[in-house]
């Protein structure tokens, strides 16, 4: 049976073969249809345009291809963007508002861009078709022309700027719109064969003032919905990962600048993250040196699944004033603004507070950071005198009751822990406090209340992008180490005279010795590649307590403290 019904295909199969030519030869064919003749571009354009109507899709026809590279240049008071034409990306974004290292505006294109792509490239899951669409030339559509006006030699915005491309295979749309703002309205569409792609606008490598290991330790890809912001630092970031949105920004940041994807609709959104090695000098201030190392750069694509994208792109200084200007109108429950890029740390309800002082000090009494840190430093180190004072007098009555402290302790010496009678030890102790007026964490307390204040200080000069490059005396940039290292050297010195000047009746002399050393060497190596802010803050901070401490030393309190400690000394020493 199997036999036959093989038979019967194979001679099926034959017959259909010979009479191929005879029906080519005597029966009439169709006519051609005249969609058969065209391009394929035209139905992709439509299917793009039913899925986000307000992005414009590829337009058909012959085929889209410049002839040559061109490079076309906008500019406003804020920034200077050079584009060109093969893959209609950026080659420079220059902000002219900052400075670099050597005093030039600001380039915040990395180099990594001629390894891994520019900024307003774009990002496909096919790779083979991501390095097509970014390497072809584009032509600057007609129905589009730049629109600018020359004021005083310079190309000021509004200018708007379209790149497209057509083959037979692939059709590609890239709108830019421009203000007098860091913000550019960004909308690109592709379609391949009469589908559409997902193609996401990527700032693919990090920032041009990337230059030592710590400026690339910085980066982060950040992203916020409503009032959640998370940070992902380098070792939480695959390259090629994708992050499920909804968003109402996402971003790649380092410690100062930042470029932020504002969609239109955060509802319909994801992020792909991309991180890549990249060589780089051991000494980042002699380029030329043969040694280097391997840091990681940050970058990030977002845009719609469904295929056209339109989104706000903010590419400029994590500036706090800067920020709050930038409207995110989608966000609920948080600050409409991009302030959340600037990160304060834990104790942030504290540190914004300090810096929007900080920065009233510089404008209103001193216009220097250095004088104007100063000044902050004097003022918050008076305002916990009176905590200190009391740390003092908490110690004090500690120390004048301690032998009958021991007393009762030796008295149940001899129990266990778990034995009921250790709660009466408890009990004559807390009865001891009471009679004699003393708190047992009156000596602890103030500096509990003094932590979140410094640590909110520290995280705030950190974060300050207004310290970059800001001059003080010798230094030059307040938020780059000391060149010279004289306030860390400050900061060993001055912990060594306060070490030594207050008194610590409790503690064994021995240990007070290893203290008074190690306790200033150990912080001083911490300070050696502090920023300068940083450190001026610190190292004034010991010299108004070693001011404090001498004048506390003369009072009556002072005094009998030290008497116990030199009583406590000769003791030990018999």
């Amino acid at each position: 049976m199997e036999r036959r019904l093989l038979l019967v295909f194979a001679l099926t199969f034959l017959v259909i073969i010979l009479f191929q030519p005879l029906l080519k030869k005597y029966l009439p064919q169709p006519p051609a249809s005249p969609a058969q003749n065209q391009t394929t571009v035209q139905a992709p354009a439509q299917s793009a345009a039913v899925t986000q109507p307000q992005v414009p899709a590829p337009t058909g026809g012959p085929g889209k291809k410049a002839e040559s590279e061109a490079e076309t240049i906008v500019e406003n008071d804020l920034y200077r963007i050079t584009f060109t034409n093969r893959g209609g990306l950026v080659k420079s974004w220059v902000l002219k508002k900052y400075d670099d290292e050597h005093g030039k505006p600001q380039e915040v294109v990395s180099k990594a861009g001629e390894k891994y792509g520019y900024p307003l490239s774009l990002w496909t899951y096919d790779e083979t078709q991501r390095n097509k669409i970014n390497s072809v030339l584009y032509v600057l559509a007609s129905d589009h022309p730049v629109k600018v006006e020359k004021i005083g030699g310079e190309l000021t915005a509004p200018a708007d700027i379209t790149f497209e491309y057509a083959d037979q295979d692939v059709a590609v749309r890239k709108t830019f719109r421009f203000d007098q703002t860091y913000v550019v309205h960004v909308e690109t569409s592709v379609v391949a064969k009469g589908s559409p792609v997902t193609a996401f606008p990527m700032w693919p490598a990090g920032f041009g003032d990337q230059l030592s290991p710590a400026s690339y330790a910085a980066s982060r890809v950040e992203h916020q919905y409503n009032d959640k912001t998370e940070r992902l630092d380098i070792k939480k970031i695959s390259g090629g990962a994708t992050l499920p949105g909804p968003f109402n920004w996402a971003s790649v940041a380092d410690q100062y600048f930042a470029a932020v994807f504002i969609p239109d609709d955060p509802q319909d959104i994801v992020a792909v993250t991309l991180r890549n090695p990249i060589e780089i000098p051991k000494d980042w201030r002699n380029p030329n040196s043969q040694g280097t190392i391997k840091e990681d750069v940050l970058g990030v694509a977002v845009g719609s699944l469904r295929g056209s994208t339109a989104t706000r792109l903010y590419v400029g200084p994590k500036s706090l004033g800067v920020l709050e200007s930038v409207s995110v109108p989608t966000v609920i429950g948080a600050p409409q603004d991009l302030r959340a890029l600037v990160n304060f740390g834990f104790f942030g309800v504290i540190a914004r507070p300090l810096f929007l002082w900080l920065k009233w000090t510089y404008e209103k009494v001193v216009h220097n950071w250095g004088w104007a840190i100063a000044i902050q430093t004097l003022i918050i180190n008076l305002a916990l005198l009176p905590l200190r004072i009391s740390s003092m007098k908490s110690a004090l009555k500690m120390q004048k009751v301690a032998p009958q402290i021991k007393a009762i302790q030796e008295k149940y010496k001899k129990y266990s822990m778990r034995d009921p009678r250790k709660q009466d030890m408890n009990q004559e102790i807390s009865a001891l406090y009471k009679t004699e007026g003393v708190n047992p964490v009156g000596g602890c307390l103030p500096m509990i209340i003094q932590m979140p204040f410094l640590f909110a200080y520290y995280s705030m000069l950190g974060a300050a992008l207004d310290l970059r490059h800001a001059p003080w005396l010798w230094i030059r940039d307040l938020s780059s180490p000391d060149p010279w290292h004289l306030l860390p050297i400050g900061i060993i010195i001055t912990m060594l005279l306060t070490q030594r000047m207050t008194p610590q009746p409790g503690m064994d002399p021995a240990q007070q010795k290893m203290m008074t050393f190690m306790m200033p060497l150990m912080l001083g190596v911490i300070s050696w590649n502090l920023a300068a802010g940083l450190c001026l803050y610190w190292s004034e901070g010991n010299l108004i307590q070693i001011a404090q401490q001498a004048i506390m030393n003369r009072t009556s309190l002072g005094r009998e403290m030290r008497e116990i400690a030199l009583k406590r000394a000769r003791k030990k020493e018999k």
